[in-house]
C-alpha cells in the first residue's frame, strides 16, 4: 500500500467550535477514498486545512511519505493537489480556455494557440466534449463541473478533492460525474470525495472514512460494509431508511390545478388534484417546470394560462399573504432566499409571515413572550440542536434550519402542504426527521405536494406521482403502479406505450 495523503491528529478550532479534533486521515494513491459525514461533521474543514485554505492549530501533513506544510492553494497546487468546490470558482462572462489558464502567468505573454492545443488534448484524454472557447455563463451545470475538473487536472494535479460534487447534479450528470471519476482513478489520479450521500458512497468510493462531530469514526472498505452501517456510524444511532406507510382512503379535494401552463412557449398544460390524507409527488429533472409549479401555487410567479383551486376557491390572482391566510404552508426549494433571512434570531424567523396575527401582535405590538414561548415550543417539538432561540439561524446547521421553516409553518395548522425540496442537502438524520414528519402530516389527514429532485424520496413517500418533463406530465398514477424504469424513462421524455 503506497500512501499518497497521510494527515495525523488535525486539530482546527474556530470561536467555540472545534472543527477537526485529533483527526488521522490517509489516502492511497490510486483509489476513490469517500470523506463521508452528516453536515457539520468536519469533512470540508480538513480537506481546506489540506488544500491550504485553512491553518491547523495541530497535526503534521504527509504527502507520499514526506512530511510537508500548505500555506495556501497556490503551494498545494504546486504540490500536485487539485480541489473541485461545491460552488465553482469560475468567471462567468469568461471562456472556458480563459477560466483554465487564468492566473497561471501575464496574460499578455500566455500562448493562447498551445494553450488551446494542451487543453483540448487533455479534454479528448477523459472524452470531456467541450467547446473551450464557449462562454461559462453558456454551460449546463454538469459542464461547469468538468471545466473545473480539466482546470484542476491541466494544472498538474494528482491528487483532487471533490466536495459534495453531486449536489447540484441532474441524475444523468451524476452517472456521467462517476464514470470520469473512474477514468481519473485508472489514469492513476487519487480522488477524495465528500459527501453526506449513503449511495453515492457505496456505489463509487474504494475505501470510506467517516467523521461524526468533528472526530474520525472509522476507515473501511466498501466490501466490508453497507449503508446500513455508515448510516450509524455517521449519527451514532440506527436510522429507519424503510417508513411504514399506511393504506389510507383520500378525503376531500384540497387543491386542483386546471390547465395551468407551466414554461412559456411549450404550449403544454397540466391537470392536478391533490386530497386529503395523500401525498403527490412530483418526480422529474430539475428545470422541466418545478419551479414555475411551485411558484405559481404560492403566487410568486403571475399564471399566464390555467387556474389554481383551494378548497374549491379559485386562487389564481390572490396575494401569497392571503393565500397563506387559507391554510397553505409552504416550504420553499430554496431555504436560504424564501424561507429564512440568515442574521435574524431563531425567534424573528419563526416570526415571518405571521408577524400580524396573534398570539405574536395584538393591537399593532409584538408579544415578545408569546413569541419566545412559541419558539421555544417549536425548538423543543422539532428537537432543533441549539442554545435558545435567540441564536442567529444562520448558526445553525442546514438541517436544523429546515426543522425551524417546517415548525413555523406547521404549527400553524395548515390543510395543505407544499413541500419542494424539503430535503435537499440535508444530511440522513434531518432526512429521516422530515420524512416521518411528513408521514404523520399525510396521518393528519393534510394534503401534501411534494415536488423533489430525489427520485428516491419521491417514491418513498407518495401515494401518487406525477413525472414532469418540458412543463407537461408524461404520466400521473399511483405509486404501485409505476416502476422505477418507468418513471425513469418518462423523466427523459421517453413515451412508454401504456401511458399513450
Amino acid at each position: 500500500m503506497t500512501l499518497a495523503i497521510e494527515m495525523k491528529n488535525i486539530t482546527k478550532q474556530f470561536p467555540g467550535v472545534k472543527a477537526n479534533d485529533k483527526v488521522s486521515f490517509n489516502v492511497e494513491k490510486g483509489e476513490i477514498h469517500s470523506l463521508l459525514g452528516e453536515n457539520g461533521a468536519g469533512k470540508t474543514t480538513l480537506m481546506n486545512v489540506l488544500f491550504g485554505l485553512y491553518k491547523a492549530e495541530k497535526g503534521e501533513i504527509f504527502l507520499k511519505g514526506e512530511k510537508i506544510a500548505i500555506e495556501n492553494p497556490k503551494q498545494a497546487l504546486k504540490k500536485g493537489l487539485g480541489m473541485v468546490h461545491q460552488h465553482f470558482m469560475l468567471i462567468n462572462r469568461m471562456t472556458v480556455l480563459e477560466n483554465i489558464i487564468l492566473g497561471m502567468g501575464n496574460e499578455l505573454s500566455l500562448n493562447k494557440k498551445e494553450h488551446r492545443k494542451r487543453i483540448n488534448k487533455l479534454a479528448g484524454k477523459y472524452d470531456f466534449a467541450i467547446n473551450i472557447d464557449e462562454k461559462i455563463e453558456n454551460l449546463s451545470v454538469g459542464m461547469k463541473q468538468r471545466v473545473e475538473i480539466l482546470k484542476t487536472l491541466y494544472r498538474g494535479a494528482e491528487i483532487i478533492i471533490f466536495d459534495e460534487p453531486t449536489a447540484v447534479l441532474t441524475p444523468g450528470e451524476v452517472e456521467e460525474l462517476y464514470n470520469i471519476l473512474n477514468m481519473l482513478r485508472d489514469q492513476g489520479k487519487t480522488v477524495i470525495f465528500i459527501t453526506h450521500k449513503l449511495n453515492e458512497t457505496m456505489e463509487i468510493a474504494d475505501r470510506i472514512t467517516v467523521l461524526r462531530n468533528g472526530k474520525k469514526v472509522s476507515t473501511i472498505r466498501k466490501e466490508d460494509t453497507n449503508t446500513n452501517k455508515l448510516a450509524q456510524l455517521m449519527v451514532g444511532r440506527e436510522v429507519e431508511f424503510e417508513v411504514e406507510i399506511k393504506e389510507k382512503k383520500p378525503g376531500n379535494e384540497i387543491l386542483k390545478v386546471k390547465n395551468l401552463e407551466l414554461l412559456l412557449g411549450k404550449n403544454e398544460s397540466i391537470d392536478l388534484s391533490i386530497q386529503q390524507g395523500e401525498i403527490v409527488g412530483i418526480a422529474g429533472v430539475e428545470g422541466n417546470g418545478q419551479l414555475e409549479l411551485e411558484e405559481m401555487i404560492m403566487g410568486l410567479r403571475k399564471v399566464k394560462k390555467g387556474h389554481i383551486y383551494l378548497n374549491n376557491k379559485e386562487i389564481t390572482e390572490m396575494r401569497t399573504k392571503d393565500r397563506k391566510k387559507m391554510k397553505i404552508a409552504y416550504i420553499p426549494s430554496d431555504r436560504h432566499n424564501r424561507a429564512i433571512f440568515k442574521n435574524f434570531t431563531i425567534e424573528e424567523n419563526i416570526l415571518l409571515g405571521y408577524h400580524y396575527k396573534l398570539p405574536f401582535c395584538k393591537n399593532h405590538i409584538l408579544q415578545k413572550d408569546n413569541l419566545k414561548k412559541h419558539s421555544q415550543k417549536i425548538i423543543s417539538d422539532y428537537n432543533i440542536k441549539t442554545p435558545d432561540s435567540g441564536q442567529l439561524i444562520k448558526n445553525l446547521s442546514g438541517g436544523n434550519q429546515q426543522k425551524v421553516v417546517l415548525g413555523r409553518e406547521v404549527s400553524q395548522q395548515p390543510e395543505f402542504i407544499l413541500a419542494a425540496q424539503p430535503t435537499r442537502g440535508l444530511d440522513i438524520g434531518a432526512i429521516e426527521y422530515i420524512h416521518n414528519l411528513l408521514l404523520e402530516l399525510r396521518e393528519d389527514n393534510k394534503g401534501i405536494l411534494l415536488i423533489s429532485a430525489d427520485l428516491n424520496e419521491v417514491i418513498k413517500l407518495s401515494d401518487r406521482i406525477a413525472v414532469l418533463y418540458e412543463g407537461k406530465f408524461m404520466g400521473l398514477k399511483d405509486k404501485k403502479d409505476f416502476s422505477r424504469k418507468e418513471i425513469g424513462m418518462l423523466m427523459a421524455g421517453e413515451m412508454i406505450d401504456s401511458e399513450a
